[in-house]
């Protein structure tokens, strides 16, 4: 099963936006939960919470297999971003990535927004990066959208952290696509990846009914192996 922890590595290592205007009155409180699809095969499940207290943010997000998946994928993969909600949105100060108590699986990154250094650990190693403004990391980039939503551009760069690097990514946007999901059928803005051939596919729905929260992710390997998260629930708290 290292196919699923691949995939909730990456998941998503795609997807914000840094636009001018922001959006007002972002809730202070999210809790979503997903369903994770391999092939037509319902693996894992998602949840993720996100909290605003004094100008700061946390959000966690656990994801856990399911049925005979969870005899080989053991244990819960916990991946943990805080930091400070600024006029531009979320700015991540750690990103932390685990899977239950094993310390030599996990995933450390520090932001140093003053001297622009990002530092990483991971592999009982540490790196620096320089740090571009306005980078986010894997799990900050999905309520980042609440703040900065992509709305004024068909097309959008930006730089995300998984933990183990930097890298610059580009989206064309599309406006007014319905989806049906397990929580409801839902009009959404869908963002897809630009990529070779050879690189994993990346697509992304969001929501502008609920605060351009995603919908549905999906990542399709270079083998042509998909993976669909997918919405089931969400609480959302003004």
């Amino acid at each position: 099963m290292k196919r699923l922890a691949t995939f909730l590595t990456c998941l998503l290592c795609a997807l914000t936006v840094l636009t001018s205007t922001a959006v007002h009155a972002a809730p202070s409180a999210v809790h979503a939960t997903y369903q994770i699809i391999r092939n037509g095969l319902h693996i894992a499940d998602v949840t993720e919470r996100y909290e605003v207290k004094d100008n700061t943010y946390s959000i966690i997000s656990d994801s856990k297999a399911v049925g005979l998946f969870a005899l080989a994928q053991r244990g819960t993969v916990t991946v943990v971003s805080r930091g400070e909600i600024t006029r531009a949105g979320l700015q991540p100060v750690r990103f932390d990535a685990r899977r239950g108590a094993n310390e030599a699986r996990r995933i450390i990154a520090d932001f140093d927004w003053k001297t622009a250094i990002l530092t990483m650990q991971f592999d009982g190693h540490s790196e620096t990066a320089a740090l571009p403004a306005g980078t986010q990391d894997r799990l900050s980039i999905m309520y980042q959208f609440m703040h900065m939503p992509p709305v004024k551009s068909r097309m959008f760069e930006f730089s995300m952290t998984n933990g183990r690097k930097i890298d610059q990514y580009r989206y064309t946007v599309t406006p007014d696509v319905t989806i049906d999901t397990p929580y409801r059928r839902l009009v959404t803005v869908h963002l897809v990846k630009q990529h070779e051939p050879n690189e994993t596919g990346t697509e992304i729905w969001l929501s502008p009914d609920y605060h351009f929260l995603p919908v549905r992710l999906l990542i399709i390997e270079e083998d042509g192996v998909r993976y669909d998260q997918l919405l089931t629930r969400l609480d959302v708290t003004p």
